[in-house]
Protein backbone atom coordinates (compact mmCIF):
# COMPACT_ATOMS: atom_id res chain seq x y z
CA UNK A 1 0.00 0.00 0.00
CA UNK A 2 0.84 3.25 -1.14
CA UNK A 3 1.68 5.76 2.27
CA UNK A 4 0.52 8.83 0.82
CA UNK A 5 2.24 12.47 2.67
CA UNK A 6 0.21 15.83 3.08
CA UNK A 7 3.00 18.13 0.94
CA UNK A 8 4.14 20.90 3.51
CA UNK A 9 3.37 24.22 2.88
CA UNK A 10 4.51 27.42 4.83
CA UNK A 11 2.53 29.82 5.78
CA UNK A 12 5.02 31.82 6.72
CA UNK A 13 4.49 34.82 3.99
CA UNK A 14 1.20 35.86 5.72
CA UNK A 15 2.38 35.87 9.46
CA UNK A 16 5.09 38.33 7.64
CA UNK A 17 2.26 40.28 6.33
CA UNK A 18 0.75 40.62 9.24
CA UNK A 19 4.62 42.09 10.74
CA UNK A 20 4.55 44.32 8.01
CA UNK A 21 1.37 45.89 8.93
CA UNK A 22 2.56 46.07 12.34
CA UNK A 23 5.27 47.95 11.54
CA UNK A 24 3.24 50.61 9.22
CA UNK A 25 1.09 50.57 12.69
CA UNK A 26 4.43 51.51 14.93
CA UNK A 27 4.17 48.63 16.74
CA UNK A 28 7.27 45.87 17.02
CA UNK A 29 6.73 43.88 13.27
CA UNK A 30 6.01 40.43 14.42
CA UNK A 31 2.99 38.39 12.98
CA UNK A 32 1.24 35.51 13.59
CA UNK A 33 -1.39 32.93 11.61
CA UNK A 34 -2.74 30.22 12.94
CA UNK A 35 -3.81 26.87 10.95
CA UNK A 36 -6.10 24.13 10.84
CA UNK A 37 -6.32 21.79 8.15
CA UNK A 38 -3.81 23.70 5.44
CA UNK A 39 -6.45 27.10 6.00
CA UNK A 40 -5.77 30.38 7.84
CA UNK A 41 -8.10 30.87 10.04
CA UNK A 42 -6.69 33.83 12.35
CA UNK A 43 -4.28 36.13 11.78
CA UNK A 44 -2.51 39.15 13.81
CA UNK A 45 0.22 41.49 14.35
CA UNK A 46 1.89 42.78 17.09
CA UNK A 47 -1.01 45.84 18.66
CA UNK A 48 0.82 46.33 22.24
CA UNK A 49 1.22 50.38 21.72
CA UNK A 50 -2.31 50.28 19.87
CA UNK A 51 -4.32 48.88 22.12
CA UNK A 52 -2.34 49.98 25.32
CA UNK A 53 -2.24 46.20 26.54
CA UNK A 54 1.17 44.73 27.05
CA UNK A 55 -0.59 41.09 26.57
CA UNK A 56 -1.38 41.94 22.93
CA UNK A 57 1.67 40.43 21.12
CA UNK A 58 0.76 38.91 17.96
CA UNK A 59 0.55 35.27 19.24
CA UNK A 60 -1.74 36.24 21.85
CA UNK A 61 -4.57 38.10 19.81
CA UNK A 62 -3.67 35.28 16.62
CA UNK A 63 -4.66 32.56 19.40
CA UNK A 64 -7.64 34.57 21.10
CA UNK A 65 -9.64 34.75 17.61
CA UNK A 66 -9.12 30.78 16.54
CA UNK A 67 -10.25 29.77 20.18
CA UNK A 68 -13.25 32.32 19.72
CA UNK A 69 -14.09 31.09 16.45
CA UNK A 70 -13.17 27.10 17.17
CA UNK A 71 -15.50 27.83 20.58
CA UNK A 72 -13.06 26.37 22.61
CA UNK A 73 -9.68 27.34 24.63
CA UNK A 74 -7.93 24.25 23.28
CA UNK A 75 -6.71 24.29 19.82
CA UNK A 76 -5.86 21.14 18.76
CA UNK A 77 -5.00 20.26 15.37
CA UNK A 78 -3.84 23.69 15.01
CA UNK A 79 -0.38 25.42 14.06
CA UNK A 80 0.92 28.42 14.96
CA UNK A 81 3.33 30.51 12.20
CA UNK A 82 5.12 33.58 14.20
CA UNK A 83 8.14 35.92 12.76
CA UNK A 84 10.00 36.02 15.49
CA UNK A 85 10.28 33.19 18.45
CA UNK A 86 7.87 33.54 21.38
CA UNK A 87 8.18 35.25 24.32
CA UNK A 88 8.11 33.09 27.84
CA UNK A 89 3.99 34.95 27.44
CA UNK A 90 3.83 33.46 24.40
CA UNK A 91 4.84 30.41 24.95
CA UNK A 92 2.70 29.29 28.18
CA UNK A 93 -0.38 30.52 25.96
CA UNK A 94 0.98 28.21 22.68
CA UNK A 95 1.37 25.65 25.27
CA UNK A 96 -2.26 26.21 27.22
CA UNK A 97 -3.96 26.36 23.66
CA UNK A 98 -2.55 23.05 23.02
CA UNK A 99 -1.21 24.02 19.43
CA UNK A 100 0.16 21.10 17.58
CA UNK A 101 3.56 22.82 15.94
CA UNK A 102 4.79 25.95 16.23
CA UNK A 103 6.74 27.38 13.49
CA UNK A 104 8.93 30.41 13.92
CA UNK A 105 10.94 32.60 12.13
CA UNK A 106 14.03 34.67 13.87
CA UNK A 107 15.35 33.87 16.96
CA UNK A 108 14.95 36.18 20.08
CA UNK A 109 17.98 35.70 22.50
CA UNK A 110 17.04 38.37 24.03
CA UNK A 111 13.55 38.08 25.06
CA UNK A 112 12.55 34.53 23.53
CA UNK A 113 11.10 31.90 25.09
CA UNK A 114 11.48 28.03 22.93
CA UNK A 115 15.07 28.37 22.28
CA UNK A 116 16.65 31.29 24.81
CA UNK A 117 15.54 32.30 28.38
CA UNK A 118 12.85 30.87 29.71
CA UNK A 119 12.60 28.04 27.56
CA UNK A 120 8.99 27.28 28.57
CA UNK A 121 8.20 24.03 26.73
CA UNK A 122 11.41 22.30 28.49
CA UNK A 123 10.01 22.49 31.60
CA UNK A 124 8.43 19.79 33.32
CA UNK A 125 5.36 22.00 34.57
CA UNK A 126 4.64 22.75 31.10
CA UNK A 127 1.58 20.54 30.27
CA UNK A 128 1.98 20.47 26.64
CA UNK A 129 4.59 21.13 24.57
CA UNK A 130 4.15 21.40 20.38
CA UNK A 131 6.63 20.23 17.62
CA UNK A 132 8.87 23.06 17.26
CA UNK A 133 10.29 24.01 13.58
CA UNK A 134 12.93 27.70 14.04
CA UNK A 135 14.43 29.35 11.11
CA UNK A 136 11.04 29.40 8.76
CA UNK A 137 11.46 32.30 7.23
CA UNK A 138 14.15 33.78 9.45
CA UNK A 139 16.26 36.11 6.99
CA UNK A 140 12.91 38.30 5.65
CA UNK A 141 12.11 38.65 9.90
CA UNK A 142 15.10 39.55 10.87
CA UNK A 143 15.72 42.32 7.85
CA UNK A 144 11.77 43.84 9.34
CA UNK A 145 13.39 43.77 12.50
CA UNK A 146 16.40 45.29 12.41
CA UNK A 147 14.74 47.75 9.31
CA UNK A 148 12.09 48.83 12.02
CA UNK A 149 14.34 49.61 15.36
CA UNK A 150 17.83 51.04 12.89
CA UNK A 151 14.59 53.92 11.67
CA UNK A 152 14.03 54.43 15.46
CA UNK A 153 17.21 55.08 16.65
Amino acid sequence: MKEQREAFRSHMQAALDEARAAAARGEVPVGAVVVRGGQVVARAGNRTRELSDPTAHAEVLALREACRLAGSERLTGHDLYVTLEPCPMCAAAISAARIGRLYYGADDPKSGGVAHGARVFSHPQCHHAPEVYDGIGAEEAELLLRGFFAARR
